[in-house]
C-alpha cells in the first residue's frame, strides 16, 4: 500500500470534527462520509460496507472514526493473510482511544502512534516488538524486503528472552530502535543484496537497490526472458528480491516479456527514451553499433540499468545474453523509487460509469477511476462523478466531439500516464471503447499501440430500463440506434425490418432528436406490420438520475412527440406481457418458456 493512500471514514456527524483533525495531520489522507448523516465529506459513499470492503480490497488505509466492531464486522471476510493487509484503525467518535486493528506490521502501529500524538492520547499498541523494542521486525520499511519472514517470530522470541543482536549493516531504522545491540550478539541482523537468506539466528534484509535491465526480440517467449534474469541474478549470487524494478528503452514498453519478467519479481517496468540511454554510452561495458542502428543507443540492457541507478550507481553485471534476450545489473548507492526515474507504461482505462449514479456504478469501474491520473470525457459525465475524480487532472470535451477525447486519452497515456476515458451507460455498448480501438487499429500513431488498454464494464441504458420495468430482454433482443449521423438511414431501415420480422424485444437508442423526429415513427409503423397494437412498449427517461420517468403505453400509442434523447424506448415481441401487482405498480416482461416446459413436463408425469 501506497503510505500516502488512507481513507478517513466517517459515518456520523459527531464524528466529523476529530475525522477532519485526523486528515488534516496526515498526507493525502480525505475524509468519506457516510451520505445523509455526514455533511461536506471530502469523498461521500452510500454503503458502508460495500465501501470499506473496496477501500481494503484496493490496499487503501482505512481510518474509522467509528466502532470498532463495525470494522471488524464488515472486513473479517476478506481477510487473507497477516502479511497482506493494509493499515486499518479504529478511532474513537471524541478522539479518546486510537486503536490498530489490522496491518499492524504494515504500518497500522506508526499510523496509530502519530495519530495519538496529534490527538494527545496513547496508542493501543499490542504487538510485543513494537512495545518492547520500538520496532516491528517483520515489517521493515519502504524499501527493505526481509528474506524469510517465517524467521522473524523465532527471533523476536529471542530477543524478548534476553538476547542481544549484532548489527552487521547498521542503518538508523535499526540503530535508532531499543534493540539489545552487541558486537558479540548471539543474534545477527544483515542488511545485503547478495547472500544467502534469514535462519533461526539471522534475520537478512534485502535492499531495493538493483535495477535490472532488459533487452529482447519482439515477441520472444516470457520464458526465456524470465530465465535469463533469474539465473543471472542466481550466477552472481543477488536476490531477486533487491531488484527494484524492470527496465528497458520505450520501444519495449509493450513487450509481453518485459512484464512477465516483472511480474515473476513482483517489480514494476520503467522505460527509457533512446536519447537517454545514448548518454550513458560511455559507461556501457559492451556497445554495439548494431544495437544503434537499429534502435538509436548504442545499449539497451546495461543503457537502461545504468541510467536508473544514475551517475553514483554502477553497473555489476555486464550484459548477458540468451538466444533473443539480453539483461544487465546496475547497483545503485541507494535505495530505488521506481516513480523517481524513466516512466511507466502508459494505460487508458474505458470506463462505463452506468446512468451515472454512483451505486450503478461497477467496483471496477470505481477502482479504475482511483487509480487513474487523468480523467477524459464529456464535461457532464465528468460531473457526474462528483469527488471521486477529486485531485485529478479533468479533460472536459463537449457533446459530440468523441475522436477529439479519444486522441486525447491516448496521447496522455502515451506519455506514461494513467488515463480513464469516461463513457455513459456500457462503454462498449454504442460508447467510446469501439472508438479507441477504431483509432488503435487504424491509426499511425506508434506509440499508442504500446499504451495499455483496459475496458471496464457499466451499466448499459437497456439494463437500467429493463431493471426498472421488470424483465423485458427475457428473452431474446437487439439493441438498434435510430441516429443516423454514423449509420446511413436505408441500413437503419433493414435492421428495423429485421428485427421485426425476427419477433426480437427491440432497445432503441437515439430514438429522436431535434432534427431528427420522423425515424421512430417509421420503426413503429414497421414493428405495426408484425406484432400486435397492444405490444406493450417502456419508455425510460434520464435513468439514475434527477428526473428519473418511466412509464409504458402501447405500440400503436407510441408517439415520438413525447420522447427525447434521454429516452430509452424497450418495445416487446409479441410475446411481451405487461400486468400490475396488487400495490398499482406495472412490470413488463417477457416470459422465457420455463412455464409451457414445466406444463409439459408435469403432464408427462400424470400420463
Amino acid at each position: 500500500m501506497n503510505a500516502t493512500e488512507i481513507a478517513v471514514v466517517v459515518l456520523t456527524a459527531s464524528a466529523l470534527e476529530t475525522g477532519r483533525t485526523i486528515a488534516g495531520r496526515l498526507p493525502n489522507a480525505r475524509v468519506h462520509g457516510l451520505e445523509d448523516r455526514v455533511d461536506d465529506a471530502d469523498v461521500m459513499f452510500r454503503d458502508t460496507g460495500r465501501h470499506l470492503t473496496e477501500l481494503f480490497s484496493e490496499g487503501t488505509g482505512i481510518v474509522g472514526v467509528c466502532a470498532a466492531g463495525i470494522l471488524i464486522r464488515t472486513l473479517a471476510p476478506t481477510l487473507a493473510g497477516k502479511h497482506y493487509e493494509p493499515p486499518v484503525l479504529a478511532v474513537a467518535e471524541d478522539g479518546s482511544a486510537v486503536v490498530p486493528l489490522l496491518g499492524g506490521h504494515h504500518g497500522a502501529n506508526d499510523l496509530a502512534r502519530t495519530i495519538a500524538e496529534h490527538l494527545k492520547v496513547d496508542a493501543a499498541v499490542t504487538t510485543a516488538g513494537d512495545l518492547r523494542f520500538g520496532v516491528a521486525l517483520d515489517q521493515p520499511p519502504p524499501g527493505y524486503v526481509l528474506d524469510g519472514p517465517e524467521h522473524a517470530k523465532a527471533f523476536m522470541a529471542a530477543l524478548l528472552a534476553g538476547q542481544s543482536v549484532r548489527l552487521e549493516s547498521p542503518t538508523d531504522w535499526l540503530s535508532q530502535s531499543d534493540l539489545p545491540v552487541a558486537e558479540d550478539g548471539a543474534l545477527t541482523i544483515r542488511i545485503d543484496a547478495a547472500g544467502p537468506g534469514s535462519d533461526a539466528t539471522t534475520l537478512v534484509y534485502r535492499p531495493q537497490n538493483l535495477a535490472v535491465g532488459v533487452g529482447c526480440e519482439r515477441n520472444t517467449p516470457d520464458a526465456q526472458v524470465i530465465g535469463l534474469v533469474m539465473e543471472t541474478l542466481a550466477e552472481y549470487g543477488l536476490s531477486p528480491l533487491s531488484v527494484a524494478a524492470i527496465v528497458s528503452i520505450d520501444l519495449k514498453e509493450d513487450e509481453p516479456a518485459v512484464h512477465a519478467v516483472a511480474d515473476a519479481l513482483g517489480v514494476p517496468v520503467r522505460v527509457f527514451g533512446a536519447d537517454r540511454l545514448e548518454a550513458e554510452t560511455p559507461r556501457l561495458h559492451t556497445p554495439s553499433e548494431q544495437v544503434f542502428r537499429e534502435v538509436g543507443c548504442h545499449g539497451v540492457a546495461e543503457g537502461a540499468a545504468l541510467a536508473a541507478v544514475g551517475a553514483s550507481g554502477k553497473l555489476i553485471v555486464p550484459k548477458q545474453k540468451s538466444a533473443r534476450a539480453t539483461c544487465a545489473i546496475a547497483l545503485a548507492e541507494h535505495l530505488l523509487d521506481p516513480g523517481q526515474f524513466g516512466r511507466a507504461r502508459g494505460r487508458v482505462a474505458i470506463i462505463g460509469i452506468g446512468p451515472g449514479d454512483d451505486a450503478w456504478r461497477t467496483p471496477q469501474a470505481d477502482a479504475c477511476i482511483g487509480h487513474a491520473d487523468h480523467v477524459v470525457g464529456y464535461g457532464l459525465y465528468l460531473d457526474l462523478l462528483g469527488s471521486a475524480i477529486d485531485g485529478k487532472q479533468r479533460h472536459d470535451f463537449p457533446l459530440g466531439a468523441e475522436e477529439d477525447r479519444v486522441r486525447a486519452a491516448l496521447n496522455i497515456a502515451a506519455d506514461g500516464n494513467s488515463v480513464a476515458l469516461v463513457s455513459s451507460g456500457d462503454a462498449g455498448i454504442y460508447g467510446m471503447a469501439t472508438l479507441l480501438f477504431e483509432l488503435l487499429d487504424k491509426g499511425d500513431t506508434p506509440a499508442w499501440k504500446r499504451v495499455d488498454v483496459a475496458v471496464a464494464p457499466g451499466l448499459s441504458a437497456l439494463q437500467a430500463a429493463a431493471a426498472r420495468t421488470g424483465a423485458p430482454l427475457g428473452h431474446d433482443f437487439c439493441t438498434i440506434s435510430l441516429s443516423d449521423l454514423l449509420t446511413p438511414w436505408p441500413s437503419i431501415q433493414k435492421r428495423v425490418k429485421a428485427a421485426a420480422e425476427g419477433d426480437f424485444v427491440i432497445a432503441f437508442y437515439n430514438p429522436v432528436s431535434r432534427r431528427r423526429t420522423t425515424q421512430l415513427a417509421h420503426a413503429r409503423d414497421v414493428l405495426l406490420e408484425h406484432r400486435p397494437a397492444d405490444t406493450p412498449v417502456a419508455l425510460a427517461r434520464n435513468l439514475g438520475r434527477d428526473g428519473e420517468l418511466v412509464r409504458f403505453v402501447t405500440l400503436s400509442e407510441l408517439d415520438p412527440a413525447d420522447i427525447d434523447m434521454l429516452t430509452v424506448v424497450l418495445v416487446g415481441s409479441s410475446e411481451t406481457r405487461l400486468f400490475a401487482t396488487p400495490d398499482g405498480r406495472q412490470w413488463m416482461y417477457t416470459p422465457r418458456g420455463y412455464a409451457g416446459k414445466l406444463d409439459s413436463v408435469m403432464q408427462d408425469l400424470s400420463a
